[in-house]
């Protein structure tokens, strides 16, 4: 059939129409790709994207989220970490994130105390943290809680020699309310002879007292007790300072002597000059203890033991089991001698109280606001002076204790999306039918519908 000279003219327009229709469509879609994203997650429990609580989360922030990745140059984990930090960008476009070398970027490194690769640093409103595990329940954990715009107080008792937040000297705390206020914790410093406990309380820290309490400030602190605050109280070996009936209320009696440790192989892997300086290698299950990876170490500690169960009590570290609690001077040959009263080890040098409140024990007639009370004794105060706070864990095992203490534990709990069924388990009868199927019936089968077909086309 002839096409005319009109036709022909048409059948071109039409190819040229269809092809600028195309290349505009596909212009178009490009356009919209960069300025809208879309993502469907087919796998089990859709482990590959965010939560609910953690995109909530990421909405509720108002300001920019910056994150400080050390790492290593390797691909892998750079594409590792690219995976997960873009799940937080599609949520929030002021989530950006760096790569680091801590062997490259020193200054940046030195100015977020990086100590080991995988570490990351995350800020926030002039707040940081930092995490070492890349998953959600890390992230986002660190995020709530620096987003929290309330601050929470830590009250210092003093007047007694006690460890001071604002000092300047070795056996002050004050790296370590350097390192609460990062986290929108403040601290500040309460003599009882001048002022009572504030209601706004949020954790009594009594650290250390080496002079006497008086029976007016005991009172006030039973007060405290009654009401159901919270308590850190940390006691070096020595006089109880009148605060023995604090002890028989919170059900914990306080061992005489100093915990000792003379494993001489320790002390040369560790450097350990003193068997009194005690280090902590394996903690307790609990909150507070969830993710410490380093030993941790206690200088001079005396032991705690629980002597009833109005509270539940739960060990937080102990002594090695060759310790002892060393009644005696110490100075040369030290040994165990309990016709003495020294006490075998292992030994509990910090333990977690807490009971759930009533309407008795807040002294209210309506339910209290919070349901439960928690109080932590250590044994030692001078695992988190500024002389000490940098050994090993001591820095993470304190903050970590005030988070447990101000309720921080319960802030988030994003549970970990496991896949079910990721495992194909076949017997040997199994294994063979799909073999010979993959391998000999579907290639015969091709095989016969292609002879079939050049058969029926030959006879055409």
């Amino acid at each position: 059939m002839r096409l005319s000279r009109g036709t022909r003219l048409q059948l071109q327009l039409q190819k040229y129409v269809f092809i600028l229709l195309l290349l505009t469509a596909a212009g178009l879609l490009a356009w919209l790709s960069n300025q809208h994203s879309m993502q469907f997650d087919w796998s089990a429990n859709r482990r590959n994207t965010l939560s609910q609580s953690s995109i909530e989360l990421l909405r509720a922030l108002k300001h920019p989220v910056n994150v400080n990745v050390y790492a290593q140059d390797d691909d892998a984990v750079h594409t590792a970490v690219d995976e997960i930090m873009k799940r937080y960008q599609r949520f929030k476009s002021d989530f950006n994130y760096r790569l680091l070398n801590p062997d490259i970027d020193i200054v940046s490194a030195q100015e977020d105390a990086i100590s080991a690769y995988g570490q990351y640093v995350i800020s926030y409103n002039g707040r940081k943290e930092t995490v070492t595990s890349l998953s959600e329940n890390a992230i986002s954990g660190a995020l709530l809680r620096l987003s929290h715009s309330g601050e929470k107080k830590l009250v210092f008792l003093s007047g007694h020699g006690e460890r001071s937040p604002q000092g300047d000297n070795n056996i002050s705390y004050t790296k370590f309310a350097g390192a609460l206020a990062q986290k929108g914790i403040s601290s500040e410093s309460l003599n009882l002879l001048q002022s009572a406990i504030p209601d706004d309380t949020g954790v009594l820290v009594i650290a250390a007292p080496d002079h006497e309490l008086g029976p007016g400030e005991l009172e006030n602190i039973d007060n405290y007790i009654e009401r159901g605050g919270n308590l850190f109280w940390l006691m070096d070996p020595g006089s109880m300072q009148g605060m023995d009936e604090l002890a028989h209320r919170l059900g914990i009696r306080f061992l005489d002597g100093i915990v000792v440790d003379d494993n001489t192989h320790l002390r040369e892997t560790l450097r350990i000059q003193h068997p009194a300086m005690l280090p902590v290698l394996d903690y307790f299950p609990h909150a507070i203890t969830r993710n410490l990876q380093y030993n941790t170490l206690f200088p001079i500690s005396r032991g705690i033991e629980t002597i009833d169960d109005n509270w539940q009590a739960t060990a937080i570290a102990q002594s090695l089991p060759q310790s002892w609690s060393e009644t005696a001077q110490l100075g040369g040959e030290i040994a165990f001698e309990a016709d003495k009263g020294d006490v075998k080890g292992p030994l509990k040098i910090v333990v977690a109280l807490e009971r759930v409140l009533t309407a008795a024990a807040d002294n209210q007639a309506e339910k209290p606001a919070k349901a439960s009370q928690r109080i932590v004794i250590a044994g030692d105060s001078d695992f988190l002076a500024n002389s000490y706070i940098g050994a090993g864990a001591n820095l993470q095992l304190g903050l970590n204790i005030i988070n447990w203490l101000s309720g921080d534990d319960d802030l988030i709990a994003v549970e970990p999306k496991n896949a079910p069924d990721t495992k194909l388990q076949l017997d040997d009868t199994e294994t063979l039918i799909i073999g010979a199927g993959f391998f000999l019936v579907l290639p015969a089968v091709l095989f016969a519908t292609g002879l079939i077909i050049w058969f029926k086309r030959r006879k055409r």
